[in-house]
């Protein structure tokens, strides 16, 4: 079923009265990485760590990722909303509170969270609040969605230098929601590594040309 987005829940989160029901059993996905040949799904290797992020269309901001050296696997996927095991269609509706987001995990003694995260600044517009670009809507949000506290902790410091750095370069405030991870729901398989199975497909990532400090 299709869900159609209102102009009511484009820019706003859905009450839990309002949100969808979602379902108990995950959506059929896909279980090994198109390009690195790795599992998108835990256990994971000991040792490696994982964060998520948000940086509009999961498509683009997935390749992105797994093109950076010492990053092990991605998949995209949907969270920080209220409705389990959502579709895509349901998110597209935004009627779950759900971003569209993308699973980086890393070997942080190949890749740092630091080296990270000023990928994630400064290859998308954070800046925006519920939209990126010409895809509008609550689950085009920039957000980052850590695994504990230390990680939060150097999120809010790479986000205080880049607000800097924009602020110096007259842009906006940043908007990006910064929590620890809610659950991480699996996309659909066809979303999994979609650039690399359609080369031609949309990307939506657009930065704002300013550079992370550091």
């Amino acid at each position: 079923m299709f869900f159609q987005r209102t102009p009511e829940y484009k820019l706003r989160m859905p009450t839990a009265e309002e949100a969808l029901p979602g379902r108990e059993q995950p959506i059929a996905t896909s279980t090994t990485h198109t390009v690195l040949g790795t599992p998108i799904q835990p256990p994971f290797p000991e040792g490696l760590q994982q964060v998520i992020v948000g940086m509009g269309c999961f498509w683009g901001a997935e390749r992105l990722f797994w093109q950076v050296p010492g990053v092990y696997t991605t998949a995209v996927g949907y969270t920080g909303g209220l409705t389990a095991n959502p579709t895509y269609e349901e998110v597209c509706s935004g009627r779950t509170g759900h971003n569209e987001v993308v699973l980086v995990v890393f070997d942080p003694d190949q890749v740092s969270l630091e080296q990270l995260l000023k990928v994630f600044w400064e290859s998308h517009d954070p800046t925006q609040g519920m939209r990126q670009g010409n895809d509008t809507g609550t689950q085009y949000r920039s957000g980052l969605y850590l695994t504990d506290m230390a990680q939060r902790a150097k999120a809010e410091v790479s986000k205080a230098l880049f607000s800097n750095a924009l602020e110096d370069a007259g842009k906006g405030s940043i908007t990006t929601e910064i929590m620890l991870a809610p659950t991480f729901y699996y996309a659909e398989a066809y979303h999994q590594q979609y650039l690399d199975k359609n080369p031609g497909g949309y990307c939506g990532l657009g930065g704002t040309g300013v550079c992370l400090p550091g």
